[in-house]
């Protein structure tokens, strides 16, 4: 079984918004639900559980039936972190999902997953346990020696650009999370699943990764969101 679970319990203040940033219409349709679509539509996905902000479960549940999204199962509240929330998701498929079932961990507030991404994410993580999407940085990379000036580089060659979706083994990825909040590793700041994976002594695989999967966090992403939804596709483009 492959099960999505859409982190989706943040508040969005840095949108500026009257509501969180994952229920904003867009078109007359919420953040969410584009979201949602991508998983729903996907032949290899079984399940979808959201881990989601309080007070806004039943409206998911309605936005759930008017978009025909059957796939959802579980609604889950998040926590005070982003960790805490991918933790409560997880711990709340104890007993629903087997140690070998994939579980693809997605942000909600990245509405543009490609099929083709999702595709490789599952198929990574059959071959090697755990998949994460990638993409490689096309610009230079410096290091600041004095705030004013640098004396190093990073060859750009060596690094990725890691974002969701992310897929993992259920059984690994429940114990790591026990793991992790026990011993308080990989848990505080920024850190999300695949920067606590490697904290923890795991090797990451990477998969194919898009430029149009971008997480709406400001107003300009907001507006490139629109512009994608707008755009057409040259045929003549190889």
């Amino acid at each position: 079984m492959n099960v999505a679970v859409i982190i989706a319990g943040g508040s969005g203040h840095r949108m500026g918004q009257d509501i969180p940033k994952q229920f904003i219409n867009v078109y007359d349709k919420p953040i969410l639900i584009y979201t949602l679509e991508g998983f729903q539509k996907h032949p290899q996905i079984d399940a979808i559980e959201v881990v989601c902000i309080d007070g806004w479960h039943d409206i998911v549940w309605a936005y759930a039936k008017q978009f025909n999204i059957t796939k959802l199962k579980w609604i889950v509240s998040g926590g005070a972190t982003g960790q805490e929330s991918i933790r409560n998701g997880v711990y709340n498929l104890e007993g629903k999902c087997s140690d070998n079932d994939t579980v693809i961990i997605h942000d909600g507030i990245r509405p543009l997953v490609d099929e083709t991404v999702l595709s490789d994410v599952i198929v990574k993580c059959e071959k090697y346990g755990n998949a994460v999407t990638s993409m490689p940085y096309n610009e230079q990379i410096f290091v600041v020696d004095d705030d004013i000036s640098t004396v190093k580089y990073i060859p750009r060659e060596t690094l990725r650009r890691v974002s969701t979706p992310q897929a993992y083994k259920f059984g690994k990825l429940d114990s790591k999370y026990h793991e992790a909040f026990e011993k308080e590793i990989g848990i505080y700041g920024s850190s999300y699943t695949n920067t606590m994976m490697v904290e923890l002594g795991e090797r990451l695989y990477f998969a194919a990764g898009s430029d149009k999967n971008i997480k709406l966090t400001t107003k300009d992403d907001l507006e490139m969101f629109k512009a994608y939804l707008k755009s057409d596709t040259d045929n003549w483009l190889k």
